[in-house]
């Protein structure tokens, strides 16, 4: 399965190597070791490697408790479990009390298509913006993890990372990523016509999309909104005053995501851009296989352009 996920070979050899340099980093997860990659860290740091079994609550709460004493835990499950089993967990005994505890919630979306709803993670976002305290960073690949991860070492308080399943293709080379920080959007080109605002696993896609549709004559550009919170309010507002139109795509419900971070944010400046919101709406996915789950809600280079194309008509 490894070999089949890069990203999580990215996830589990940084936080190795962080290891390497910084005695007071460990890792675990909940009984999920191969499928997040962490067996590797466990390969070259076994004596800081922490196997929770089946019980992610116990996890987070441990976690925040080798914060307190000093280390700097690394915890990682399915983003589902993470992120709505342990909800109390994180905000009681990691952000309320802003200690540097890593949370990694993988498989996040709909990546786990086949196991159904109680493992699809829709939500995971609108809860940990909610979260006081917590930092919420959703890479768009396997470099920009990496970079994010490296950032996170000397980072107060907790974070939350949300991944894919370590197949999201290329976009960002490391070298791109040197000066990369936590809550600044990165922009890839303006648009007269359209700012694609994308998190993520939707960034390659969108970045497709804006591709055909600048073949077409029409000016789009795209935004990379790694960081959901702290929010790049300023990058938005700016997409806002040089295009005609916004368009925000996220592998998440379109409530309380990305898409209401943006509307948010325009409401609040009295910003009266036109702004269509593009996810999973208020509803439960459907069982199948991933891919065919990003077709049926659109949530690929096709449907995004698509969702553009109506907008701008």
């Amino acid at each position: 399965m490894l070999e089949r996920a890069p990203g999580l070979h990215t996830l589990a050899d940084t936080i190795a190597e962080l290891a390497d340099n910084n005695n007071d980093v460990v890792a675990g997860t909940a009984d999920l070791k191969y499928s997040n990659g962490l067996v590797r860290f466990q390969e070259r740091h076994p004596d800081r490697y922490i196997q929770f079994g089946i019980s992610e609550q116990h996890m987070v709460s441990a976690a925040a408790g080798m914060a307190a004493a000093g280390l700097v835990p690394y915890v990682a499950t399915f983003a589902s479990f993470l992120a709505l089993l342990c909800c109390e967990q994180i905000r009681t005994d990691c952000a309320w009390t802003k200690l540097p505890v890593r949370l990694i919630g993988h498989h996040a979306g709909i990546t786990l298509g086949f196991y159904g709803t109680s493992h699809h993670a829709l939500e995971d976002l609108a809860i940990g913006r909610s979260i006081a305290g917590l930092t919420v960073v959703a890479p768009a690949d396997s470099a920009q993890l990496e970079a994010a991860l490296r950032a996170s070492i000397d980072h107060e308080g907790p974070i939350y990372f949300r991944i894919g399943r370590g197949r999201d293709p290329k976009v960002y080379d490391s070298a791109e990523l040197s000066d990369f920080r936590f809550g600044a959007a990165i922009s890839h080109g303006e648009g007269s016509d359209l700012t694609i605002i994308a998190t993520g696993s939707m960034v390659h896609p969108a970045i497709t999309a804006a591709e055909r549709l600048k073949r077409d004559g029409l000016s789009v550009g795209v935004l990379d909104v790694h960081t959901l919170k702290p929010f790049d309010a300023e990058a938005v507002l700016a997409a806002a005053s040089r295009s005609d139109a916004l368009l925000t795509v996220e592998e998440h419900s379109v409530i309380g995501g990305l898409g209401g971070a943006v509307a948010e944010t325009l409401a609040e400046a009295g910003v009266a851009t036109r702004l269509r919101r593009h996810g999973v709406k208020d509803e439960y996915a459907p069982v199948g296989p991933p891919t065919h789950l990003y077709a049926h809600y659109g949530l690929d280079a096709d449907g995004i352009e698509i969702q553009a194309r109506t907008l701008l008509r």
